[in-house]
């Protein structure tokens, strides 16, 4: 994950602001609110206040040109907020292929009870928990629920991706996670998450095959990279960009 001191570091310097989470979809420690946050406490990320945004219920965003969606479920608290930060540890995800800001927003704003039942799900007659969805379609029903947040928030999001310990597992594998083999890249900052998203991946694609090799096939054997191409589909971003070094 990234390291706590990171967050609270960042946290510090935003005014008015707090962390968001929503409950997960599995059964684990953080299905509930008030397992989620005895965890939260737990772990040490208490350090300011966090918001379970789907705590209270959910709500159903818009999706402006979605396939498969014409609305998302997301947590209701998402609605008393004018701006977010998405910070995410860019990293490998057992059925994203990749978890970049387009996941980070799109599962992590979801609620854990029918947002991200939605996108995992071809069914939503099954009560049994079910992840029936993968590779193509999985990754489209992804970004369509992350467009539904970047459509809210408009001009009012920005998308750091930090490219450190980047294991083909995603954070929540915990110490079960496979051992990163890529060096730590550093991190990227846009207003526009295909952009980020996209040099991300360019990133790590051009490392050599030695560190690269486990990510990229855990990316593609998911079809990971179908994230990047809806997006631009989609019209969320632009996969043209430039890097600028600000060390």
């Amino acid at each position: 994950i990234i390291p706590r001191d990171m967050v609270k570091a960042l946290q510090a310097h935003v005014p008015n602001s707090n962390l968001v989470e929503t409950n997960t979809y599995y059964k684990g420690a953080r299905h509930n609110t008030k397992d989620h946050l005895e965890t939260i406490k737990t772990n040490g990320w208490d350090f300011c206040e966090v918001d379970i945004m789907d705590a209270d219920g959910a709500v159903m965003l818009p999706i402006n040109g979605g396939k498969h969606f014409k609305e998302m479920s997301v947590g209701k608290n998402l609605l008393n907020y004018d701006s977010m930060i998405a910070l995410t540890h860019f990293k490998g995800h057992a059925m994203g292929g990749f978890g970049g800001s387009l996941k980070n927003i799109s599962i992590g704003c979801a609620d854990g009870k029918i947002g991200k039942k939605m996108m995992h799900e071809k069914s939503m007659q099954s009560k049994d928990e079910s992840w029936s969805v993968s590779g193509a379609a999985f990754q489209e029903n992804m970004v369509e629920g992350g467009k539904a947040v970047t459509d809210y928030f408009g001009d009012n999001i920005v998308y750091i991706n930090v490219l450190r310990n980047m294991s083909v597992d995603c954070d929540c594998a915990g110490v079960g996670a496979a051992e990163p083999k890529t060096r730590n890249i550093g991190i990227l900052a846009s207003t526009d998450i295909l952009a980020v998203d996209q040099a991300s991946v360019d990133m790590v694609y051009a490392l050599p095959d030695e560190e690269s090799h486990d990510l990229k096939e855990r990316i593609e054997s998911r079809e990971g990279l179908r994230q990047l191409s809806y997006m631009k589909e989609l019209g969320m971003g632009n996969n043209e960009y430039e890097l600028v070094n600000i060390d």
